[in-house]
């Protein structure tokens, strides 16, 4: 491999907002982005509020966290403020969205892709006892989604289109402007999964026309667990009524009104029971730098290194199972190596922290905060636990 000098990185300055990025090399964000610094301040903060203000705080900011903290993941989805609401996870959030809709009529078909993530597939196929009617699309190379296919199983009999914009097994990035267009014509609503995007490919719900979103903070983001979100588009929020609910969906929720739920008029009524308060004030340092910094600055930075990443790779004699093509490509690679998940457990031993995914690879994801010697350093470990085991087979043989 020719060695050029590379451009100066002036995303590395964000490195000292993490602890802990100089014990560890962190080429895991597509699963568990670093910890910024400023969490264990906020966290902090949520006790002293908790100790000094006690029943005082949920009228002083905790009750409208929810909404306050989702309106910062709306400038990252290039969405309006008021369209996104906190959820637990993506499997609440999607379960949240199914129960607005009646699958008993002849519009009861769910359109989705086998690359989807397996727990968006349980929330739809449990939806079969309900009516939902499932189309699941092929792939041929288990990496990427034919897009006349998914195009094509898209009908006037279908409802819902839930589809990862980034796929979890390969990195590739679906066209979700060309399924939203083709779902828009024939009346379906397209439920976009930006976990796998948000914060490492720049995007904006509005301009990709899709009807809503969910995606959760663990991973690019940097926000930890148990900040899941969800965007429902501006004038769709009136007409949906969500069979999962609770009483922070109340239009009136302190009136303590028996019976039935009189929905709120905002992107409150897609609420249900008390929030998780504790994983807001985690979760918004991570969206602080994002904002900071810039997703199209990460980008630029992350298709550089995924570059540098699959070249290394090639040099090593290591099957690349992502997208070549820069436009169709996440923040991450996955490498195929003999014994994969016994190789990412010695990276792990090692300090190189990546995962594995079966009929996958090694999944390894550079982000804002990692060098150059990171991601050399990453395949150069690869490549001497397979050398190494390789050569313990031959010896035993």
């Amino acid at each position: 491999m020719t060695q050029t000098t590379p451009p100066p990185d002036d995303l590395l300055r964000f490195r000292d907002r993490f602890d802990g990025l100089d014990r560890v090399v962190h080429l895991i964000s597509h699963s568990l982005g670093a910890m910024p610094r400023a969490v264990r301040e906020r966290l902090r903060e949520y006790a002293d509020t908790w100790e000094s203000r006690s029943i005082r705080a949920w009228e002083e900011g905790w009750w409208e966290m929810a909404v306050a903290t989702g309106d910062k993941v709306a400038r990252i989805l290039g969405a309006r403020p008021g369209t996104v609401v906190m959820h637990q996870n993506v499997s609440v959030a999607q379960s949240v969205l199914l129960s607005c809709f009646d699958f008993s009529g002849r519009r009861n078909k769910v359109v989705y892709s086998e690359l989807n993530f397996p727990s968006v597939m349980y929330v739809h196929e449990a939806h079969r006892a309900l009516g939902a009617r499932i189309q699941v699309v092929p792939s041929d190379d288990g990496m990427t989604v034919p897009l006349e296919r998914m195009l094509d199983a898209i009908d006037e009999e279908t409802l819902l289109v839930p589809i990862s914009h980034v796929i979890f097994r390969s990195s590739y990035l679906q066209d979700a402007a060309a399924i939203a267009e083709k779902a828009r014509r024939v009346g379906a609503r397209v439920i976009l999964d930006v976990y796998q995007s948000l914060g490492t490919v720049p995007l904006s719900v509005e301009e990709l026309g899709v009807d809503f979103a969910v995606g959760g903070s663990v991973k690019w983001l940097c926000g930890g667990p148990g900040a899941g979100y969800l965007y429902v588009r501006p004038d769709l929020i009136p007409a949906l009524r969500p069979r999962v609910t609770g009483w922070m969906a109340h239009a009136r929720p302190f009136a303590f009104e028996p019976g039935a739920v009189r929905y709120a008029d905002s992107i409150m009524r897609f609420l249900h029971g008390s929030p998780q308060v504790p994983c807001f004030y985690a979760a918004e340092p991570g969206y602080d730098l994002i904002l900071e910094i810039g997703v199209e600055r990460i980008r630029a930075k992350s298709l550089r290194q995924t570059e540098l990443l699959m070249a290394l790779c090639d040099e090593a004699g290591f099957p690349v199972r992502s997208p070549r093509r820069p436009q169709e490509r996440g923040g991450m690679v996955v490498v195929d190596v003999p014994d994969g998940h016994e190789v990412n457990q010695e990276l792990g031993r090692r300090n190189v922290l990546a995962d594995h995914r079966p009929g996958a690879g090694v999944r390894l994801s550079p982000h804002y905060y990692t060098s150059d010697d990171e991601v050399r350093r990453a395949v150069a470990e690869i490549a001497d636990i397979v050398g190494a085991r390789a050569g313990a087979r031959a010896a035993s043989r």
